[in-house]
Formats: structure tokens, sequence, C-alpha cells
């Protein structure tokens, strides 16, 4: 690369150059600097060189700018302004912003959260538009090809260049028509129940509550699998089935149909916003992200069963399920209210009926593991705020 005489030029130089020009002396400008004297004759000789102009003649006892000094003071306080405004982030301007963000979810999330979050937004930032795309079984290369800026799902993607933020754990509840039946009151109603369940693509896995109610040897009758959460209400209405499902269900598509606890001890499901490392420190990003935190702690003062994260919590990763379930307690938070430890007398009942069903079952079911307790994935980049 050949030799360019301004890309010896710092900031440094450019201040001295105004120290000296504003001050009229070397001494004065030293002390404003910081510097020896030494140092600043050492730097004018320096600028002199680069520029091929004396810069400042002696003139009495002091010493005075020569034209070129004069004018390119004058571009070198712009040149300091601009590097000083290079450094600090851009005031945010919610009322001039006008962005649209895509953000990834499916149809849980969409119903819940998304329409009181566009509504939050969009009254503090009228230029703002959302556009929601199917989350499905999120990839990384959504965030990373950028086909959306925030994905919100259960199964957060894992990677080096991701981060990752636990907003919630929620509860599973049994969903039904009161008009057609009962809430299953034990292990045996609740097998023998007709279930409809969800399986977002077909060539991949089903719900992680499926998976753990298969590994503790639980034989439910899945006679309807539909595409996403809203396709269940029509099946439940009008029929004696039942559907396991989230509770947050209850604000939205399901609102409306009976739900009652699980009879035995159940999983959480863990709900996490997901975003590339890119976005951490993006000032829009960040104030859309804890917009969404506040629209998530709306929903959390309105349905008891649903968990806020702890603190160290946050940047938890579910590893290959989407559950928080260790054992039958492990998805309870520290000091969580009798009512959050499935107490009734249907799930104690549920509970020891479980219990002998993972003794009597065939090698291959009892010898499974319960889901091990999540470990911190050293990967996962923990959210700051």
């Amino acid at each position: 690369m050949p030799d360019d005489p301004h890309l010896d030029l710092d900031g440094r130089s450019l201040s001295l150059l105004v120290a000296v020009h504003e001050t009229g002396s070397v001494t004065a400008a030293a002390q404003r600097l910081g510097l020896s004297q030494s140092a600043v004759s050492h730097g004018l000789d320096r600028l002199r060189a680069l520029v091929g102009d004396a810069l400042f003649v002696k003139m009495g006892r002091g010493i005075a700018p020569t034209e070129r000094a004069n004018e390119l003071a004058a571009r070198a306080r712009g040149l300091l302004e601009q590097m000083r405004r290079f450094t600090i982030a851009e005031e945010l301007r919610l009322d001039r912003l006008n962005a649209t963000w895509t953000l990834a979810a499916n149809d849980l999330q969409c119903h819940l959260l998304l329409p009181r979050l566009f509504a939050r937004v969009q009254a503090q930032a009228p230029g703002f538009r959302l556009r929601v795309i199917p989350s499905t079984v999120p990839t990384l290369d959504m965030l990373r090809e950028q086909q959306c800026q925030l994905v919100i799902s259960p199964r957060p993607p894992e990677g080096d260049d991701v981060v990752q933020k636990r907003l919630f754990s929620d509860r599973y509840r049994v969903f039904h028509d009161a008009r057609h039946r009962a809430a299953p009151a034990s292990l045996a109603d609740y097998e023998a129940a007709e279930h409809v369940s969800v399986q977002y693509v077909p060539s991949q896995r089903r719900l992680g509550i499926d998976h753990w109610l298969e590994d503790r040897g639980l034989r439910r009758r899945v006679v309807v699998t539909v595409a996403n959460f809203a396709g269940i209400r029509a099946f439940l209405d009008g029929s004696a089935m039942i559907a396991t499902l989230p509770s947050l269900l209850r604000l939205g598509v399901l609102q409306g149909l009976a739900d009652s606890e699980l009879p035995f001890p159940g999983p959480t499901m863990p709900m996490y916003a997901v975003w590339h490392l890119r976005h951490q420190q993006d000032p829009v990003h960040r104030w859309l992200r804890q917009q969404l935190e506040a629209v998530v702690a709306e929903v959390l003062a309105e349905l008891p069963d649903v968990i806020a994260p702890a603190p160290e919590q946050e940047a938890d990763t579910p590893g290959d399920d989407d559950l928080d379930a260790g054992s039958d307690e492990h998805d309870l938070p520290q000091g969580a209210p009798a009512a959050h430890r499935a107490d009734t007398p249907a799930a104690d009942r549920g509970a020891e009926a479980l219990a002998a069903r993972r003794r009597t079952t065939a090698p291959d079911i009892e010898e499974v593991p319960a889901p091990p307790i999540r470990k911190r994935n050293p990967r996962a980049h923990r959210s700051r705020p």
C-alpha cells in the first residue's frame, strides 16, 4: 500500500492544531492538552511536514498562525466534531422512526403477545410496521440471513452468534368442552379420553409435551393432529375430546373452553426471545425488546400459571426439548405457592399412578430417564439490559 500522508493524521494531531491556534501559545496549548512543551513542538513539526506549511510563525514574543493554519484549524474543528459523533449512538427519536420489523412466531405467541406489542409500539412510534412470519421450529439461518430480527419460541436455535432471553414459562392445562365432558379426574380418565395434538411440520418432531408423556409411559389416544393451535378449537367444540396445551391459550384461540389441571404433576413450557448478536446494541432493537418484555409482564399479571423467569434463567437453553422438566417438581420456581405445586388430590393420585406406571412398564420405558435439568450452554450469550 503506497504511503498516504493523510493516514498519519489522527484526532490527537487535530486537537493539538486547534489548541495551539486558539491559545496562540505552545506553552498554553501544552497545559490545555496535558502534554509537555516538547511534545507539542514535536507534534507541530510532524503537522508541518504533513501539510507542507509552517502553520505558526514567530511574532514578537508569541506566535501567529499562517493563512493555511487558519483554514486547517477551522476544518480540524469540524473533523473533531464528526469524530465525536462517530463514537456516540444517535439519539432514538421514536416519532421519526420509520421501520419494518420482521418477527418469527407461531400462532400461540402471535395471538397473545404480538397484537399487544404492536399497539404498544405504534402508540410511541407511528411509523413502525410489523411483519410476522411463522417460526415453526426456528433455525439459525433465520437470524443469520436476516429473515427476521427476532424469534419468539420455546425452541431457541443455538449458536455462537445468537443471544437468547427467557421470557416466561407456562404450565400445561387440559382443555375441553364442558358441555360434552368433565375434566379428567384421574390418570385413567386422561388416558381413556380422545386427544387432539399439534404438529407444525409433518416431517418434523411433535410438541415436547407429547414426548414427555410418552417417555413416562402415558398411552394417549391421539385421534386428531392439526398444524397449529388455532386448529384445535374446531375439534374440541361440541366433542368429548381433550387437548393438553399451554395455559396462555385461555386468553387466545381457546378462550371460552373449559380448562383444568393435569391429573398428574406435569412439565412447563419455556418461551424465549432470540436475536442475532449484531442487534445486541442496536438502539431500536433494544427498545423493541423492552416493549416485548413489558407486554409479557402484562400477560404474567393476568395468568397465575405463567411463571416469570428468575434472573439466572435468562440465558438458559432448552437443548433437545421444549419443556422444563427434570422431575415432577423441577419446573417449579423457588418459593412457588402451594397452588403452583400441582398438589390437588387428582394430581396426587396421578403422581402415584405415574410412579407405578414407571415401575410396571416395559424396560425400554422404565429405564428412560426424566429429561435432565438444562445446563447452561457456554456458547449461548446472556442477554444484558
